[in-house]
């Protein structure tokens, strides 16, 4: 019987290490976990190469769920020093605006405006910005 449900992949990650576990006793390989995928999970299972790449990470002494971080660039496009500078500014002046902070540090309103509610967390409340979660600061 197969159910359409959905998982994410750390869970789909968890199973597969589970099954390796549990291999150590009765050898279970890749090809079986993912036919055990499939008779549960259908069409929303992990492809076979997915379940096959996560069971040789394991074997090899992986044992986190997490997929390694990935060279690159960062996830913010923001230095911490810019945001740093943002909170300054704007604990030094709960009223300055947006359009202020962006002509003191050389950025985009817009750029302003993510770093404000979505790096430090703030709203503007009464034309004031002020943390969501307040703090004795």
């Amino acid at each position: 019987m197969s159910v359409s449900l959905k998982m994410d992949k750390i869970e789909y990650h968890t199973v597969i290490k589970f099954f390796l576990k549990e291999g150590i006793l009765f050898g279970v390989k890749p090809k079986e976990i993912h036919s055990k995928f499939i008779n549960v999970y259908g069409d929303s299972s992990p492809s076979f190469s997915t379940i096959k790449k996560w069971a040789a990470e394991f074997k090899h002494g992986h044992t986190s769920l997490e997929d390694d971080p990935r060279k690159g660039h960062p996830k913010s496009a923001t230095p911490p020093e810019i945001i740093e500078q943002v909170h300054d500014m704007v604990l030094d002046d709960r009223r300055m605006k947006a359009r202020e902070i962006s002509e003191t540090i050389g950025s985009s309103k817009e750029r302003v405006g993510y770093i404000l509610h979505e790096e430090l967390d703030m709203k503007k409340l009464c034309a004031r910005w002020v943390p969501r979660l307040l703090t004795a600061d």
